[in-house]
């Protein structure tokens, strides 16, 4: 017994040795009793994620947690400088029952990377840097190491969310280094992912923003329905942010069918949630299209 559980110690700590070494990644889990996921991000993040409860309370699945840990604008520099500065300016926000509720509205990184043992921890960069490489270059691999270092779960799988590119009226500050141009940007973007893929070895991408590409090009895009100039403008709702319906939800489509059906085996597709718990409800029609969007995505990132 006793040399059992000298192997097992040995074992376990060669692991956690592994995990942290750069470049090293793990699969997503398979079939686990409960699945975890921690989102590190932004409000595009939060974009992301919101709809996700519902779209699995809607497919009957009850053994979820999903949680995101974000800052508004929050760039790979900035959660590495909070990191090292041990700042509290993050809110966490986490889905144990298939709703969302507030853990703290001052947390820090190291709050949300230890508090469960996370199965998957997504990342991604701020919308100002998603077609630099650069920033790509100099902040991934130290976000990563942090979040080696730091997670309980040193088999936890890193995963890529790929944001989308700003309306094409958009007046974001950072759109001249696209030169305000939506096609200049989404394919920096999908350069940039796709670096990112090889590079950091992160094969599984959450595609939101080839979902929201794609969508651009059905009848769910409003840019022959309102004026240039609106807000609200090509699945937006201020030029950068996704719109609180059909937006939102394509991406939260997104997110289902990366991470959670490989590893419980529920597609997005055919899902029921149709937002009737928010003011933004959706027809079935239109949540075929934004799921045929979403799943298009994705397997276009396989």
């Amino acid at each position: 017994m006793k040399r059992f559980l000298l192997i097992v110690v040995a074992m376990s700590a060669a692991i956690v040795s592994l995990a942290q070494r750069p470049g090293v990644n793990f699969p997503l889990p398979q079939n686990p009793d409960t699945l975890r996921i921690l989102a590190v991000g932004n409000s595009f993040s939060d974009d992301g994620t919101e709809y996700i409860p519902g779209l699995l309370e809607a497919a009957g699945i009850h053994n979820v947690v999903i949680a995101r840990l974000y800052i508004g604008g929050c760039s790979l520099e900035r959660h590495c400088r909070e990191y090292e500065e041990g700042a509290n300016d993050y809110i966490y926000y986490k889905s144990t029952d298939n709703k969302w509720e507030t853990v703290s509205k001052n947390a820090t990184i190291l709050d949300g990377l230890r508090d469960e043992p996370w199965d998957i921890v997504t990342i991604q960069e701020v919308s100002n840097n998603s077609g630099t490489y650069e920033t790509y270059q100099r902040w991934a691999p130290k976000l990563i190491s942090i979040i080696r270092k730091e997670v309980t779960n040193p088999q936890a799988s890193i995963v890529w969310h790929m944001t989308w590119a700003y309306a094409s009226n958009s007046d974001h500050g950072a759109f001249k280094l696209y030169d305000k141009n939506q096609k200049v940007m989404y394919d920096s973007i999908v350069s940039c992912v796709t670096r990112t893929r090889e590079d950091f070895n992160i094969p599984v991408i959450i595609p939101s923003g080839e979902a929201i590409q794609i969508a651009r090009g059905t009848r769910l895009n409003n840019e022959n329905r309102v004026p240039a100039t609106s807000k609200v403008y090509q699945l937006t709702r201020d030029g950068f942010h996704l719109t609180r319906q059909h937006g939102r939800y394509i991406a939260a489509c997104a997110w289902f069918e990366t991470l959670i059906k490989p590893v419980l085996g529920k597609s997005v597709k055919g899902n029921p949630y149709l937002l009737e718990d928010t003011e933004y409800s959706i027809t079935p029609k239109d949540a075929r299209l934004c799921q045929k969007c979403a799943v298009k995505a994705v397997e276009s990132f396989k």
